[in-house]
């Protein structure tokens, strides 16, 4: 029995896979439960039609995705904040940066990032200095960018 699935189903496939399974698993399970629907002609059709606009718009989402990646790459970013005074504390900064802090500064520059997309190497960063951090704008795009934490003025 030939069964479109309509969710992704542990052990059988993914959301719009067409799948053969047995008669009686299909009939008394996937379909009952909402998980399945029959793979009949009109269902291909249908389906194949669905997949090709999906693909239409989520390779639009890309090209938008990249060239957000190069403007990304293309900025500078300088994070300040207030150090530690005195000889022994030199590049120690009081509390931290974190993703948020990045997150403000690219929305500063004009390019909107959810702060949960921002993985910066290594943690949070409690000392002045160059970092990395990897920014994931889309499943099939990330960037890699590189800021630098400097002292308050």
């Amino acid at each position: 029995m030939e069964l479109i699935l309509k969710q992704d189903v542990e052990n059988l496939g993914f959301k719009d896979d067409v799948i053969t399974v047995k008669n009686g698993y299909g009939r008394n399970f996937l379909i009952p439960q909402g998980q399945a629907i029959m793979a009949t002609a009109s269902a291909k059709k249908v389906l194949a039609e669905n997949l090709k606009q999906r693909a239409y718009k989520e390779k639009q989402i890309i090209e938008e995705a990249q060239k957000e990646a190069e403007a990304i790459k293309a900025l500078e970013i300088k994070l300040t904040s207030k150090t530690s005074a005195g000889a022994t504390a030199g590049d120690k900064i009081f509390g931290s940066i974190t993703n948020i802090d990045l997150a403000n500064a690219l929305n500063n520059a004009g390019i909107s990032v959810d702060k949960k997309y921002i993985a910066i190497t290594g943690g949070n960063i409690k000392r002045l200095g160059q970092y990395d951090a990897v920014i994931r704008l889309h499943r099939d795009v990330t960037v890699d960018m590189t800021f630098e934490v400097i002292a308050e003025a």
